[in-house]
């Protein structure tokens, strides 16, 4: 995987020598030689990463990266802090100012490579993430940043897996300093573990006797329940071709034996933070997708996706040759409830009646407010005597149970349905044609006198015109 790096150094060498590196592996290079001007080209390039180095005058590593995670446009982009410093005093203070990782002088290859291409790979996910709540957002959903959100505030479960408990316990006594979290130990099955539970974090070490470490990462990458859980992996002193294979596999970040217990608990935030505000992006875009497709008194989908989400039924259809039927309700002299009642009853009326068509459906079946007091029930596989008999129902219901007011008095009112149901020529009828025939039906109803169901008749045939 390519990307856009950015190299921050005031030593020019340095500069050339990281550009010569990653330009020959076919990344795209920017080059900064101070903070202002990092932070100037990080502004207008928006870079995919940043290569930074700590010791530099004016404004050193840490205040630069402090900065780009402080900024909402440029809090996303993953930021490697480059040094000659290898103290683990000297990485936690560059994790606590929001780096996502280390490398020491002189940088070697192997480590350079897979790291950036592991953070690469991270910040098209977070970009798809972004670009989806920003979709959300602009069908009305919240577009709030992650300055705004507090990841302690929830419980987090992380899971170790490790063939030394002394070991897993001091970590577990580690994490539960600084972070509010519940952890468990696993062994051989932990991959079976993370897929039937809901992890925010799994720790693996890499230098288990009995248990092959990279196998785990691997299942762990290769599970849908797990792909996005981020995986912390523990590794002897160099790493090695392990850390190599773990890190082009998908593992987010590594500790090196002996653990320092604050880059431990520094390490863990960041991937727990992480993890979190990922959550929240998706949450946010299912929310925002559910206000642009449902309508919001009834809980129904809206129209725009009942008529959209038609066309696809009606693929399946053709394809297996199974039948579709539709029907179209609409709730009679709705015009008084509003008018005698108020609007308040007219909304409790309509929430209501969505709750009893949906007691009277079945899952497969799609429920949608076309309009006004007009609704739509989608049946797959469903023959047009079903339909009929499951429209039935919910008519006799609707007359059966009386609705009741919005007002305090408790008065009921007695409200009845009419209803047309058209079953789909497969052959021939496009969804249009389907919803016009359960329209006339409707209508039909409607004219012979309110509160029944009929059927439309069946789709005209059209005939191949032989030249």
């Amino acid at each position: 995987m390519t990307a856009r790096v950015l190299v921050v150094d005031d030593v020019i060498l340095n500069v050339k020598f990281l550009q010569a590196k990653l330009t020959g592996e076919y990344f795209d290079v920017l080059t900064a030689t101070s903070g202002p001007e990092a932070l100037e080209i990080i502004h207008r390039e928006l870079p995919d990463i940043v290569l930074l180095d700590v010791l530099m005058p004016d404004m050193d590593g840490f205040e630069v990266c402090r900065a780009i995670k402080e900024d909402p446009k440029t809090m996303h982009i993953p930021v490697v802090m480059v040094t000659a410093l290898n103290q683990p005093s000297d990485r936690v203070a560059g994790l606590e100012a929001g780096a996502d990782d280390f490398l020491t002088k002189p940088v070697h290859d192997v480590a350079l490579f897979a790291r950036v291409r592991s953070l690469a790979r991270l910040k098209v996910m977070m970009d798809e993430l972004r670009n989806r709540e920003a979709t959300g957002a602009f069908f009305g959903g919240s577009s709030e940043e992650q300055d705004n959100f507090d990841f302690e505030a929830k419980q987090s479960q992380v899971l170790i897996v490790h063939d030394n408990e002394a070991s897993a316990e001091r970590i577990i006594g580690h994490i539960g300093e600084t972070v509010s979290a519940e952890c468990r130990i696993a062994g051989e099955d932990a991959a079976e573990q993370a897929q039937a539970g809901d992890f925010d974090l799994i720790i693996v070490s890499l230098a288990m006797a009995e248990v092959d470490g990279l196998r785990i990462c691997s299942r762990l990458r290769s599970y849908e329940e797990t792909r996005n859980v981020p995986i912390l992996v523990i590794v002897d002193e160099g790493g090695g071709p392990e850390l190599l294979r773990a890190l082009e596999m998908g593992v987010n970040d590594y500790l090196v034996r002996p653990i320092d217990r604050l880059e431990l608990q520094a390490r863990v935030r960041t991937q727990l933070k992480r993890k979190h505000y990922a959550d929240q992006l998706r949450e946010s875009f299912h929310l925002s997708m559910q206000l642009a497709t449902t309508d919001a008194v009834t809980g129904a989908f809206n129209r725009h996706y009942i008529s959209s989400h038609l066309d696809t039924l009606i693929g399946a259809a053709r394809m297996k040759k199974t039948p579709l039927s539709l029907a179209m309700l609409d709730i009679d002299h709705f015009k008084k409830v509003n008018d005698v009642y108020g609007h308040a009853t007219g909304d409790r009326v309509l929430h209501d009646f969505a709750q009893r068509i949906a007691r009277n459906i079945r899952g497969v079946d799609v429920l949608g407010r076309y309009g006004g007091e007009e609704f739509v029930v989608i049946m797959p596989e469903t023959a047009v005597e079903t339909a009929v008999t499951i429209a039935e129902r919910i008519r006799e219901e609707t007359e059966r149970e009386p609705f009741t007011s919005a007002s305090d008095d408790g008065k009921t009112l007695s409200i009845t349905v009419s209803i047309g149901v058209a079953e789909l020529d497969v052959e021939q009828e496009s969804g249009a044609d389907l919803f016009r025939r359960a329209d006339g039906a409707l209508y039909e109803a409607k004219h012979a006198g309110r509160n029944r169901v009929l059927t439309a008749d069946p789709a005209p045939r059209i005939e191949a015109v032989s030249a």
